[in-house]
């Protein structure tokens, strides 16, 4: 499944609403049933985690612009409060945050079942996955999307949340992962 706003845009891009305004994401994002690219990310010791290191297990990438704010706080704790019922699964959340203020988030909430990664120097990833807003009030942030990965590397579901500030569709990822 692919949930988008529309198809027009920078470099083929797609088009999301971003407090009130247009924006465009940097290029074609991913697709169901190709294979997931993969990427480094860091984490909270700063050392550089890749997607291929969680092969054999369900992945959920849990995409979104900014701790900072109030729906990508509660995505990140919607996200671990159902992982724990989730077998086989791990779920990446990803923004350009640094590490060390989402390890800090994650400590003072007490999430311990996500695994909070920066992708603010991947390049690959921003490449890859082309969900970086390329323009509006957020550029150089990442979308709001939700990847689930199957235990080969597949993509299995994506969703581009058409409305920025809107949380992404907690059940259909869920779903898509009971599915595999």
């Amino acid at each position: 499944m692919h949930v988008t706003a529309g198809n027009a845009g920078i470099e083929n891009g797609e088009t999301v609403i971003c407090r009130g305004q247009e924006s465009h994401t940097s290029g074609p994002m991913v697709k169901v049933g190709q294979q997931a690219p993969d990427f480094q990310a860091t984490n909270a010791e700063m050392k550089d985690i890749n997607l291929s290191s969680f092969k054999g297990k369900r992945v959920i990438l849990n995409i979104f612009p900014s701790l900072d704010t109030p729906t990508c706080a509660m995505s990140v704790r919607q996200f671990n409060a159902r992982a724990s019922e989730l077998e086989n699964t791990v779920v990446l959340c990803l923004s350009m945050d640094l590490p060390f203020a989402q390890s800090r988030f994650c400590t003072i909430e007490g999430l311990n079942n996500v695994v909070p990664l920066s992708v603010f120097r991947s390049d690959d990833f921003v490449k890859e996955y082309g969900i970086q807003l390329a323009d509006g009030p957020l550029k150089g942030l990442m979308a709001r999307t939700v990847v689930v990965i199957d235990e080969n590397g597949k993509v299995r579901y994506t969703q581009l949340v058409s409305e920025v500030s809107n949380e992404p569709d907690y059940e259909a990822a869920l779903q898509a992962v009971h599915a595999l």
